[in-house]
């Protein structure tokens, strides 16, 4: 059984960390290390099966390493001194990160993301005990973030609301210097332990809400996994913003493009309120309205307020009914007196250009079907920014266009006798947010045959004879090609060449 896990102030003694993230690394403690030893799902996992999964790992230096910080089991001092050395030993006592006795207790997590090491408060199963500055590790919305952030090399970046550190620490591989804020200070001891852990020096951690620690400062990257649960409460640093409604998110998205350096990106993680669910994006298309940036808004999920209360109110359930009634009364009471028919959260992007022609566009997205994101968004505001300065939209028949990530051109057939119909088309981008786009059957064709080197427009046509078409035909399968071009460029799926 998952024991509980006391409040821990790690002591920021870098030597010290810096020497466990070696003698971790020595024994090849990473994300690919640990799924070879407890499977593939290692990391979805119920917290209450340590006891199994210890029982599954071999007689090795890693399987002590991943029982006593992944599991966060106790292990005889000497087996771990064997695992990662006395000096590996000694380091977690100078920086708090464990008892150590006859046993080592370690009082946090340590956890691999990818060949990263992250250290936060121990996992309790989110049982609703954690305490009111409680730090997490990597969670499914860190995962979220990380996905969605682009990955250019930069002068300056930003976490936002830092937590852990993780984004930082992401951030920290293509940008020269990194910036880190936070209101917790046990989240910035965290965040500066972390930099240490993995070795890196150009993380600067300053303590402050939100924006305020860089006032005036511009950067080339911002992230923000800030605390955006559109809430009544003010219990927990990483979910209760304390600000009413979506205030916070809007607070966020207005600061973010302030602190944008031209051609700079930000990934920002933020809910949002409708009060018409047929206009669910209204708050934050009115949010990235005149900022100076082309935004891009990717909802996930809309609730309506009992769904909403229930999902964030969800430890409380089958534990302590009457205290899980009490938060559904509160939470819809609350949503209702604010006229709020649904909730969203998503992540809002945005890209800092000079010129006009600005825009946002909405797209939902599946964020289990989610893979790494940062190239496709590059790529689609680069041609957002192309598709801006073009003075009519036939223009575009003159641009050389490419495919630009892997895609998949799908035709339904229509059974029968004879040559089937089709039913119907798509182009299906196979990275990224993995949109899916309807075209017709002819502008597959147009897609298929792009080559980088042939205007759209010497394209279309020579599809048209391959296809025989009338003249008729052809122009409509010119508009129909500028139409769905237009899309895809914007999706990230094709790129000027």
């Amino acid at each position: 059984m998952m024991r509980t896990m006391t409040s821990v102030h790690p002591i920021v003694d870098t030597a010290a960390a810096r020497a466990l993230g070696d003698a971790l690394r020595r024994v090849d403690y990473s994300e690919d290390g640990v799924c070879k030893l407890l499977g593939e799902d290692a990391y979805s996992a119920d917290a209450d099966d340590a006891e199994v999964r210890d029982r599954r790992l071999p007689d090795s230096r890693l399987a002590t390493v991943i029982r006593a910080f992944f599991l966060q089991l106790p292990v005889p001092v000497e087996e771990l001194a064997h695992a990662i050395g006395r000096h590996g030993v000694e380091a977690l006592e100078a920086t708090a990160l464990a008892e150590v006795g006859d046993e080592v207790l370690s009082r946090v997590r340590i956890l691999p993301v990818g060949d990263l090491l992250v250290a936060s408060d121990g996992d309790t199963s989110y049982q609703g005990d954690d305490p009111p500055d409680y730090v997490s590790a990597y969670t499914p919305t860190s995962k979220l973030c990380d996905s969605l952030t682009p990955r250019p090399r930069v002068e300056r970046a930003l976490d936002v609301g830092t937590g852990s550190g993780v984004q930082a620490l992401l951030a920290a591989r293509h940008a020269r210097e990194v910036v880190a804020t936070d209101v917790n200070p046990r989240a910035l001891a965290y965040t500066e332990l972390n930099a240490a852990l993995n070795g890196f020096t150009n993380i600067d951690c300053r303590p402050g809400s939100m924006f305020e620690p860089v006032a005036g400062e511009t950067f080339d990257l911002i992230t923000c996994n800030a605390p955006f649960v559109v809430s009544p409460e003010n219990r927990w640093a990483y979910r209760d913003s304390g600000l009413p409604a979506d205030e916070v998110s809007e607070r966020i998205v207005e600061a973010a493009a302030e602190h944008l350096a031209d051609g700079g990106y930000a990934t920002l993680l933020v809910s949002w309120i409708a009060r018409d669910d047929d206009n669910p994006e209204e708050r934050p298309l009115a949010w990235t309205d005149g900022t100076g940036c082309d935004g891009w808004i990717m909802p996930i999920f809309g609730l309506d307020p009992l769904g909403h209360a229930a999902r964030w109110n969800n430890h409380l359930a089958g534990g302590d009914d009457e205290a899980f009634r009490a938060a559904l009364d509160d939470w819809t009471s609350y949503l209702e007196r604010l006229g709020v028919e649904m909730v969203s959260e998503g992540a809002v992007l945005l890209h800092r250009r000079a010129g006009t022609g600005h825009t946002t566009r909405v797209d939902a997205i599946d964020d289990d079907a989610l893979d790494h994101a940062g190239d496709q968004i590059q790529r689609a505001f680069a041609a957002r920014a192309r598709l801006a300065e073009l003075g009519k939209p036939a223009e575009l028949l003159d641009a050389r266009l490419a495919i630009g990530a892997p895609v998949r051109l799908e035709r339904e057939l229509e059974p029968g006798g004879g040559r089937p119909g089709v039913v119907a088309a798509e182009v299906e981008m196979a990275e990224g947010t993995n949109p899916t786009v309807e075209a017709s059957s002819n502008t597959l064709e147009v897609v298929a045959a792009l080559d980088g080197g042939t205007t759209l427009g010497d394209v279309v046509q020579r599809v048209a004879e391959k296809l025989g078409l009338s003249e008729k035909q052809t122009a409509e399968l010119r508009q129909e090609s500028l139409t769905l071009m237009r899309e895809l460029l914007e999706l990230g799926a094709l790129e000027f060449h």
